[in-house]
């Protein structure tokens, strides 16, 4: 968002009247004046406004986050579990999971009419079930969704500072390697494996294959695999998760299995990853992986990316809670969210 710039130099000889008298179209005042006196005020105002309430109606998955905005640059924002504070909330964060089909997990209480209720989801429609209830219940969604109200995607990518250590592309004594636990062979990821693994060799690890790894060793495990399997585990409109940003910031090429190129493309640059669906076959697959494998210089062009930005991953409902209170510092006319169900699971 852009503004004006404004000439704060003003020949004060030229202003015949104080700043908060001046009215358009008188030629004695300094309309420069005027303005930054405005300005001064609407800033003031600000300051004197009280902290925006974010209520965390339910903590997602059980998991309690840090309540302080900081982090962000978010300020005057007070996000709390206090449910006695529900009258005076200006926003009610609900995590879908956790409502659990019951509509008794929500408040019983009249909404009061400044309050705006947000959905919360990270999970893709497959792996989250509809509720009809919640139809025209919601006045925000928070997710994954770049067309979300507040859209947190799982990572994205922000410009490196000079503070920011320079890239170096770790050492590498594996092809392709793969780390799954919700194996289930109706998943199209499953079934694209087991053809890609008859034309090239694949390190496999998780607890699907009985070899878990602890957090440290995880790291270890892509960072030495020249390219990593990306693959979701369903395949969704926008639904792209750690398992593209945790391998790029590790330095391994992703081979993503998931939404369409240019759905890849609104969050990453093109030249930056390989996608399955560039290719007829898994075979043609297999092919090109290890064609890249014998011509370094093809290979390392896919680091290109690395000169100018970094991976910055989302912190699981902090983000999203922090996010939402600045959304809602910002938009305080009426909203309401119509057809959740037809919008995500439609």
């Amino acid at each position: 968002m852009k503004f004006p710039s404004f000439n704060i130099f003003v020949d004060r000889a030229r202003q015949s009247c104080p700043p908060v008298l001046c009215v358009a179209g008188d030629s004695n005042c300094s309309t420069e004046l005027h303005h930054n006196h405005t300005q001064e005020i609407q800033a003031a105002a600000v300051d004197t406004e009280p902290d925006t309430i974010l209520l965390i109606w339910m903590w997602p998955f059980g998991f309690k986050f840090d309540l302080s905005c900081s982090d962000f640059h978010i300020t005057k924002c007070h996000l709390t579990d206090d449910k006695t504070l529900y009258d005076k909330a200006h926003g009610v964060f609900f995590h879908h999971r956790d409502i659990h089909g019951n509509m008794e997990n929500l408040p019983k209480e009249p909404r009061p009419w400044f309050q705006k209720w947000v959905w919360f989801n990270m999970e893709s429609p497959t792996n989250s079930g509809p509720m009809s209830e919640l139809d025209h219940l919601f006045n925000l969604t928070s997710t994954y969704r770049l067309d979300a109200n507040i859209p947190v995607p799982y990572g994205h990518l922000e410009p490196v500072t000079p503070e920011d250590e320079s890239f170096k592309l770790p050492a590498k004594d594996k092809l392709v390697c793969w780390i799954v636990s919700n194996w289930n062979a109706q998943f199209r990821r499953v079934q694209f494996y087991n053809k890609l693994k008859e034309h090239i060799q694949i390190h496999t690890y998780g607890r699907a294959f009985g070899h878990e790894l602890s957090g440290e060793d995880y790291s270890k495990v892509i960072s030495s695999c020249k390219f990593y399997l990306s693959f979701e585990n369903s395949v969704h409109k926008d639904y792209i998760t750690e398992k593209l940003y945790t391998p790029m910031n590790l330095g391994s090429i992703p081979v993503v299995l998931g939404p369409t190129r240019q759905s890849y493309e609104d969050h990453i640059p093109g030249d930056s990853f390989i996608h399955v669906d560039d290719f007829s076959t898994p075979k043609e697959l297999a092919e090109r992986l290890l064609y890249l494998d014998k011509n370094d210089s093809e290979y390392t062009g896919y680091f290109n990316w690395t000169n100018r930005f970094k991976v910055q991953g989302a912190s699981f409902g902090r983000t999203h809670a922090c996010n939402t209170c600045r959304y809602l510092q910002h938009n305080k006319g009426y909203q309401a969210f119509r057809d959740l169900n037809k919008w995500y699971w439609g």
